[in-house]
């Protein structure tokens, strides 16, 4: 089965930092596009980082640049966020896109909580 699957999040205080990853199953996505996307409580989703196709051409929101890292492990099927200097404001639910096959896949998400 075709599946993405998120993990990693969860409580953190202000300037802490938590690694996302996506893993892949039912295929091989080292050569695909993977986006991260997050939609916090009553807003839209928007595009946090992505990474481009088995070159590895990367980008980030704006409001991440600098704190977020978006990698690849091939050899585990997985797309990491690495999040340093977390705020408040990165608070919302993390998900992972892929396009297989002409098709859209997204992970479940995972939750990520910046507070005190």
């Amino acid at each position: 089965q075709v599946q993405l699957a998120e993990s990693g999040g969860g409580l953190v205080q202000p300037g802490g930092s938590l690694r996302l990853s996506c893993a892949a199953s039912g295929f091989t996505f080292s050569s695909l596009s993977v986006t991260w996307y997050r939609q916090a409580p009553g807003k839209e989703r928007e595009l946090v980082a992505f990474i481009i196709g088995a070159g590895g051409s990367i980008g980030y929101a704006d409001s991440v640049k600098g704190r977020f890292t978006i990698s690849r492990d091939n050899a585990k099927n997985t797309v990491y966020l690495q999040m340093n200097s977390l705020k408040p404001d990165d608070t919302a639910v993390y998900y992972c896109k892929t396009i297989w096959g002409g098709r859209g896949y997204w992970g479940q998400g995972t939750q990520v909580t910046v507070s005190s």
